[in-house]
């Protein structure tokens, strides 16, 4: 064993254990609290799985997909979460995120940096099939969140239905069949009141 890759990636281990307190705007469905950047991953890791079928591209790598899920929001750690709906936090976001992204895999040895650092970047570029998919179960998680909750933090931060549809557009790239069942929900979220028409 070599000890000094094997001291790095202990002290990647450890530093990552962070993300644990990296609390979201996304409520639980059980709406007992915020849930954390940890939990939102391992959400997204088995919705990754379930509805791999759904997906536009049949042939998605889902091992890289997994990673991407795995590794996308560790950078939090020192960039903080930025809500999706937050035109201010967004306006920074991509520096912070990259800044982060930098001080964060540098603590892996050189070849695992490198790796994991490529898999955030593709997650990031959102120009591969596996990229697509990931980033359409990421946003896919909050508006369902958000829906079972009856729009519990939609209605808190002042969401409407043309900001929710507008910043999730994006799904249809990676599902036809999740962007339509996206639609419904949020058209049946505004005849329930759960979200603001407009």
């Amino acid at each position: 064993m070599d000890r000094e890759r094997f001291s790095k990636q202990l002290d990647f281990l450890r530093e990552i254990d962070k993300v644990k307190s990296i609390f979201r705007n996304t409520v639980l469905l059980d709406k007992s609290r915020r849930e954390n950047d940890a939990e939102h991953s391992w959400h997204m890791a088995v919705c990754a799985m379930l509805f791999q079928e759904y997906a536009n591209d049949k042939n998605l790598d889902m091992c890289k997909v997994l990673k991407m899920i795995m590794l996308h929001d560790v950078i939090e750690i020192y960039s903080g979460d930025t809500f999706a709906y937050d035109t201010a936090g967004r306006a920074t976001q991509a520096e912070r995120e990259k800044a982060a992204a930098d001080k964060l895999f540098a603590l892996l040895p050189p070849d695992q940096g490198k790796e994991f650092r490529a898999l955030w970047d593709e997650f990031e570029e959102y120009s591969t099939p596996e990229s697509k998919y990931a980033r359409l179960v990421d946003t896919f998680m909050p508006i369902y969140h958000n829906y079972i909750t009856q729009g519990l933090m939609w209605q808190k931060m002042g969401v409407t239905k043309s900001k929710v549809l507008e910043r999730n557009k994006h799904i249809k790239a990676g599902s036809e069949v999740i962007w339509n069942y996206v639609c419904e929900i949020v058209d049946d979220a505004v005849a329930k009141g759960y979200l603001k028409d407009g």
